[in-house]
């Protein structure tokens, strides 16, 4: 444990509980009531997809005149870092841990490894978690991506309000359209756009709505309410400026014709920038610019991606410029601490890039009604019937359209830096933050070079609040865990950076431990000046970083103990970490040590078995025999997930089962209800597909496509269904009866 920490440990314990979110009424009413010891409101703005030099008070040219605003009144910091992607930067942030100790270090699937598992875990407590006992009112808008659970029928454990929040407006998901985005939420209800009773501006566009909301929460609890005397935590998570491109022509006007001569104008200019504000020693080697404009075919194409990132960079910053407004009304802003920082570096993949751009763009497909709840990332089409478009030649923009502004405008983004998003080099981990605080932070205008992390922004909020950070808590789990129906007392792991406070008025950090990094094999430490480094599978890189920020000139051949020393450092913490084995990012190998010799298995209830060490079921059929004390409702056995799986339960008292090959789902169930009692309940999958199901009175036959096409991703449950959801009931579906055991045999 960090020194730092050790007055916020607590010998408490506090219970798991799924606060709902109260409705208040919007009143016209000051804000202005003191709150306990003057704590600040907390206000945590991230962006998605955006390079270091993006923002006008980093070097940019993209109009960002409220971001500049704040930088100007705060302060900025030159060296903060992210992880790289995503999903790990927002459990990063919201935890305070690096992502495998949150269970998100790569993306939102589970990998067979509890570093990877794709969905956060309760070893960690989000920074809305923590503030709430401490008398904080805690809100949530945008962008969650921080569990494989997104499905409105499937478990919500880890959707905000049950990881602290009061009230969400939000996509669950990572990506998709900002005109129509799948998996809208509100609270813990799926909406759609077009049919929300609560938001119906005259065009709607995700940015704008993020925007909306989050000013709509702050007036809301400065209404003179029964939270208006509480300080509130505010998590701010926008898309922008994540692909596709999709800008409003009004923002999309203002950047017309700015890019028309390429890359190197703009690479340039910023190049000089980030100099001339000291965010760069001139002495640095920058980064060489990548795209070379005289060979792009479609140079109008590919200006007009950028003139679209720019536009969405720039309605962003409006919408900051609305939440800082709000504030203001409200008496708000002087002690509020608003944090401003980015997911990742500039986006070089190259989605929607490539595509025929003479597909018609009228209508050709069915509607889609407005109350039609989507769920899509990539939509194949928009809710008029107009397919969408994609490749050179389709101008990005409108709603039809799905692009990305590719590597060439990354590599620019990034200025002036190399590498881009999913690297740990600069380019891909470089963000900006900007700290504002008028109470707090008296340094303003000024450049902060202490290197900072994501990990410190929860240890900044809990410093700042005065919380206290968990020691443990206590989970119950009925039905799972029947031999402790208490629940399980699970340890919360521990903070893992440092309260940036310090900073705010001249002092030293004071960070016990380098930082540290790995995404997808790519790896780095920086200790002090010095910052090792590596892609997957490549030796190490070692730089100077008070000489060399832009890593163009290695050292490791010419300081090999330093590189061993910075090495060793490195292994030690991916063991404690849940980093290794590197590659678990990728899944089990094909060649995986599954349970293959194994047929018969023997389960007692609240087993929860790994994909590797229960039955193997790719291509066999399978037997199972379940022996129950009583009847009721609720999962009996399930093994898999939303992809690919299998689940034998009863629901409405029907007996039933349901398979899911590749997505596909098939379920047979009897018509008659189970008897109550004692019952045998028999489940035959033969390898031809046919299934028979008795037991309690009832029988039922079917088919289905097959045995499962692959070994399921998630691992088998006894008496509920804990993973995705198998059968089409809302997770994790506990079973009402009793079992004794089940039994499963494999051939």
């Amino acid at each position: 444990m960090f020194p730092f920490f050790a007055a916020f440990r607590s010998s408490f314990r506090i219970l798991a509980i799924v606060f709902p979110a109260v409705a208040v009424l919007s009143l016209q009413i000051s804000c202005a009531v003191a709150v306990a010891a003057d704590r600040p409101n907390i206000i945590v703005v991230l962006a998605d997809d955006m390079g270091y030099s993006d923002i006008g008070c980093y070097g940019g040219e993209i109009n960002t005149p409220n971001l500049n605003g704040l930088a100007e009144g705060g302060l900025r910091f030159t060296q903060f870092y992210n992880t790289g992607r995503c999903c790990p930067t927002r459990a990063c942030l919201l935890s305070g841990l690096y992502p495998h100790q949150a269970g998100i270090g790569w993306m939102t699937t589970d990998r067979g490894h509890d570093g990877y598992r794709g969905d956060l875990n309760n070893s960690s407590r989000t920074i809305a978690e923590v503030l709430r006992p401490a008398g904080y009112s805690t809100y949530g808008v945008g962008k969650w991506h921080v569990t494989k659970h997104v499905q409105p029928d499937g478990p919500k454990h880890n959707w905000p309000l049950q990881r602290g929040f009061e009230k969400f407006y939000g996509t669950i998901t990572g990506a998709g359209s900002f005109y129509d985005p799948g998996t809208l939420t509100r609270g813990n209800q799926n909406i759609s756009p077009f049919a929300d009773p609560e938001y119906q501006p005259e065009q709607y566009y995700y940015t704008d709505a993020i925007s909306d909301h989050a000013v709509r929460f702050i007036d809301e609890h400065c209404a003179g309410n029964s939270d208006s005397d509480k300080p509130f935590f505010l998590y701010v998570a926008y898309t922008a400026a994540h692909w596709p491109m999709h800008a409003l022509e009004k923002d999309i006007a203002k950047y017309k014709g700015k890019y028309d001569g390429g890359y190197s104008p703009t690479h340039a200019a910023r190049a000089k920038r980030v100099v001339e504000l000291g965010l760069i020693d001139e002495s640095i080697d920058e980064a060489p610019l990548i795209g070379k404009w005289d060979q792009v075919e479609h140079k109008a194409w590919e200006s007009r991606c950028m003139e679209v990132y720019a536009a969405m960079v720039d309605n962003m910053d409006q919408g900051i410029g609305r939440i800082v407004g709000s504030l203001k009304k409200h008496d708000q802003f002087d002690n509020t601490l608003i944090l401003f920082m980015q997911d990742n570096g500039g986006c070089q993949e190259g989605n929607g890039r490539q595509g025929d751009f003479k597909r018609p763009v009228e209508a050709s497909l069915p509607k889609i009604a407005a109350d039609t709840i989507r769920l899509d990332v990539v939509p194949k089409q928009n809710r008029a019937g107009v397919p969408t478009l994609t490749g050179p030649g389709v101008m990005p923009g409108p709603e039809d359209t799905y692009i990305a502004y590719g590597l060439n405008w990354a590599n620019v983004s990034n200025t002036p830096f190399r590498e881009y998003k999913h690297f740990v080099h600069e380019g891909g981990i470089s963000t900006p933050l900007i700290a504002h605080w008028p109470k707090g932070i008296k340094r303003h205008g000024e450049l902060e070079r202490q290197p900072g992390h994501l990990i410190d922004i929860a240890a900044t909020c809990v410093a700042v609040s005065g919380a206290e950070y968990p020691v443990d808590i206590l989970t119950a789990r009925p039905g799972v865990e029947p031999d402790k129906p208490f629940g399980t007392l699970i340890d919360i792991t521990p903070l893992e950076g440092v309260s940036l406070a310090p900073a705010f008025s001249g002092k030293s950090l004071d960070r016990p431990q380098p930082i540290f990094w790995e995404h997808e094999g790519n790896r780095a430490i920086r200790d002090g000046k010095w910052k090792l480094v590596a892609k997957e599978n490549r030796p190490w890189e070692l730089y100077d970083m008070s000489k060399d920020r832009t890593e163009m000139h290695d050292l490791a051949d010419k300081m090999p103990d330093l590189v061993k020393q910075l090495d060793e450092t490195w292994t030690a913490w991916a063991k404690r970490a849940n980093v290794l084995p590197l590659g678990m990012w990728r899944g089990p190998k094909k060649n995986a040590a599954y349970n293959k010799k194994q047929k018969d298995f023997s389960f007692k209830p609240g087993a929860d078995i790994s994909r590797e060490a229960g039955p193997f079921v790719q291509g066999r059929a399978i037997q199972i025999q379940a022996n129950l004390k009583s009847t009721g409702d609720g999962v009996i056995v399930a093994q898999g997930g939303e992809a690919d799986g299998y689940s034998l339960y009863i629901k409405d008292g029907r007996l039933t089962f349901t398979s899911r090959i590749r997505s596909k789902v098939t379920t047979v169930a009897s018509q008659e209800k189970v008897a109550a009692g004692e019952a045998i309940i028999e489940l035959t999958l033969a390898k031809n597909g046919d299934v028979t199901i008795e037991g309690a009175g009832v029988k039922a036959t079917g088919a289905t496509p097959g045995p499962m096409a692959v070994q399921p991703i998630d691992g088998l449950q006894v008496g509920s269904d804990t993973g995705g959801p198998v059968g089409l009931y809302k997770a994790p579906f506990e079973f009402q009866g009793e079992l004794n055991f089940v039994q499963v045999h494999v051939k």
